[in-house]
C-alpha cells in the first residue's frame, strides 16, 4: 500500500508540472528523447560506480520520464499510463509461464530460451529484432549474440571462442602489417577482433559495456591523478615523469 500511495502521489506531480509548468507543457516525446538517453547514461554510470545514493536519484529521474510519455500519450488518446502497466503485466506474465502456467524448466537457460520462442511466436519476423539499432555498438553486439545463443547459435566451450579471437587477432595483425591494405579492410578486422572479444566475455558471464566502464573510470581517476600532482604542464612533462605519477595512484588504489 505504501508503495500505491508514494507512486500515485508522484503521477499528481507530474499531472501538476504538466499542467502548471510552462517547460514541462512544451515537451513533446521527440523533445524528450535526447534527454532520455541521457538520464539512462547518468543511471548506467551510478551503477558502474555503486553510487547507491546516486542511483536512487537517477532510477527516479528515469521513471519521471516514464510517466512523462504516458502522460503526452493520454493527452493525445494513445494510452494511459493504466493501459501502459496491463500491457506490461500481461507481457510478462505470457513470457514467464514457469511462473504462471505448467511449463517446467530446469534453469536460468532454459528461461532464456523459452522467452525468445515466444516473442517468435508472438509474431516477431527474427531473433533479433528486438535489439534497437541506436544501442551503442557494444552492447549491440553483446545483444545479439546472447540471442542468437538462445537459439543454439553458440561455441560450446570457452576455449573454442578464445581460439576465434586468437584468429581474428592474427588477421588484424596481418592487414595492419600490410602497406598496401586499404583503411577498410584494417577498421573491418579491428572490428571482427572487438566483436569476438565481446562474444569472450559474454560466454564467460562477463557484461563488456561495464568492464570498459570500469576501465574508463580507472583510467580517469589515474589520469587525473597525474594532473592533480605534476609540478609543471603535462605537455612539457617527460613520458617517464607521468608514468612515474601514474604507478603511485595505482599503489593508493591498492591501500
Amino acid at each position: 500500500m505504501e508503495h500505491k500511495e508514494i507512486f500515485n502521489d508522484l503521477v499528481i506531480v507530474m499531472d501538476t508540472l504538466r499542467a502548471e509548468c510552462p517547460w514541462d507543457k512544451k515537451q513533446t516525446i521527440q523533445t524528450l528523447s535526447n534527454l532520455t538517453v541521457e538520464e539512462v547514461y547518468e543511471l548506467t554510470e551510478a551503477i558502474a560506480l555503486e553510487d547507491w545514493d546516486n542511483l536512487k536519484e537517477e532510477l527516479g529521474d528515469v521513471l519521471l520520464h516514464i510517466l512523462f510519455y504516458a502522460k503526452i500519450a493520454s493527452e493525445k488518446g494513445k494510452f494511459t499510463l493504466s493501459d501502459m502497466m496491463s500491457t506490461q503485466i500481461e507481457k510478462l506474465k505470457r513470457r514467464h509461464p514457469h511462473i504462471y502456467g505448467d511449463l517446467k524448466v530446469a534453469d536460468e537457460a532454459e528461461v532464456k530460451r523459452n522467452w525468445e520462442q515466444i516473442k517468435l511466436s508472438e509474431g516477431k519476423k527474427s531473433v533479433l529484432g528486438g535489439v534497437p539499432k541506436s544501442l551503442t555498438a557494444v552492447i549491440k553486439a553483446y545483444r545479439m549474440q546472447d540471442k542468437a545463443a538462445q537459439v543454439g547459435f553458440e561455441w560450446e566451450k570457452s576455449e573454442d571462442v578464445w581460439l576465434k579471437v586468437q584468429e581474428e587477432m592474427d588477421e588484424l595483425h596481418e592487414v595492419m602489417e600490410d602497406p598496401k591494405a586499404p583503411q577498410d579492410r584494417k577498421i573491418e578486422e579491428f572490428g571482427d577482433v572487438m566483436f569476438s572479444l565481446i562474444n569472450y566475455a559474454r560466454f564467460n558471464n562477463i557484461d563488456p559495456e561495464q568492464a570498459l566502464q570500469k576501465v574508463n573510470n580507472k583510467f580517469k581517476s589515474r589520469f587525473e591523478y597525474i594532473e592533480e600532482k605534476a609540478t609543471q604542464p603535462l605537455a612539457e612533462m617527460s613520458l617517464e615523469a607521468m608514468d612515474a605519477l601514474w604507478n603511485e595512484a595505482k599503489m593508493l588504489e591498492k591501500q
